[in-house]
């Protein structure tokens, strides 16, 4: 018997497992940014984004333009008082991969209305009714395009400002506010991944051995090292099947931030209705505590505050309010949420 003698099934098999790798290298390497980025779901995403004023915020739609001629939306949200959105914080809101912007505006809705925050958006490039197709480098343009405006802007550049971000917009976050070390106030971010290579071991575990050829990156962990000055909210869901929870623990570890680093777990959370869980929005609220400094507008019949009070959010306390879950795709993942008041 020759020394080289193979099974026909085991050849068989083996050439089948070389073709599936080979093709694997060449898909991961010409279409990894089809693979990462899903501007297109669900269904109508790029053609229907909801409003503010669908959800009774006031609102300018802005068409920002990016430095290499790109045109992106964003929703600018101020609280009606000129002098009170001065004081407040500006939230802005990165969001994850699927859908766009105006998903999200249930959890801005919360921010705006029991927060007493302005709340800044923006669909990426690719995503919504923006413009262009998405890429690492484009999406870092776009999140400074937004930043930038921000900054400039009559009312909120007075404020303090602080980066929100789930999923792939936790990573756009941690990278802006690395970039940008003294325009941020706070950060805030929710089920976010440490790189994507490191990810691509649990999403698709027959790449494994492929990621150097993922030239898409995201590096959070390396980025969030550079973060030293500013306030950090770590939201994790522990049951959350897309991103290890391991990543967010890591780039909590990560984090060299000399201010204040939170730490909240969520038992039950997935990753795509960690925002639904009990205690998510009193974390927030808290966090965003120790950063504002505006006060309440005297009440009538009341004693208005002192100076060196801080504002009293609505939820204070134990939440009198929270998500629930709302539009579900054919594969049964939640899009939209609504919050609702709990009776007492």
């Amino acid at each position: 018997m020759p020394d080289d003698y193979m099974p026909s099934w085991l050849s068989y098999t083996l050439s089948a497992t070389g073709l599936a790798s080979a093709a694997g290298a060449v898909m991961l390497y010409l279409y990894q940014s089809d693979l990462l980025y899903l501007p297109s779901h669900p269904e109508g995403s790029r053609t229907e984004v909801p409003k503010p004023s669908q959800y009774g915020m006031p609102y300018v739609e802005e068409t920002l333009t990016t430095k290499d001629g790109v045109k992106i939306k964003s929703y600018i949200i101020t609280l009606k008082d000129e002098q009170a959105a001065k004081n407040a914080p500006t939230i802005i809101y990165h969001h994850a991969n699927a859908g766009n912007m105006g998903h999200r505006l249930p959890i801005a809705q919360v921010f705006y209305e029991k927060f007493n925050a302005n709340v800044v958006m923006l669909s990426y490039r690719g995503y919504g009714l923006s413009e262009g197709s998405p890429s690492d480098k484009g999406l870092r343009i776009d999140s400074q395009t937004m930043l930038d405006y921000v900054r400039a802007h009559p009312i909120l550049g007075k404020t303090k400002i602080i980066a929100y971000g789930q999923s792939l917009g936790g990573a756009v976050a941690i990278d802006v506010v690395a970039r940008n070390p003294d325009a941020f106030a706070g950060l805030m971010i929710e089920n976010t991944f440490l790189s994507v290579p490191k990810m691509i071991p649990h999403v698709v575990p027959m790449l494994k051995n492929l990621t150097w050829l993922c030239h898409l990156n995201w590096p959070s962990e390396n980025n969030i090292r550079q973060i030293v000055k500013t306030p950090i909210l770590f939201l994790s869901g522990a049951k959350d099947e897309l991103v290890p929870p391991s990543h967010m623990k890591g780039l909590y570890n990560a984090s060299q931030t000399r201010a204040t680093k939170v730490w909240k777990e969520f038992a039950n959370g997935t990753h795509n209705d960690t925002c639904i869980q009990p205690g998510y929005f009193s974390a927030i609220r808290d966090f965003l505590a120790d950063i504002r400094d505006d006060q309440l507008e005297p009440i009538q019949q009341q004693a208005a505050p002192s100076k060196t009070d801080k504002v009293k959010l609505q939820s204070e306390g134990e939440e009198k309010f929270q998500l629930v879950s709302g539009v579900a795709d054919a594969e049964g993942m939640t899009h939209s949420f609504r919050f609702e008041e709990e009776e007492d």
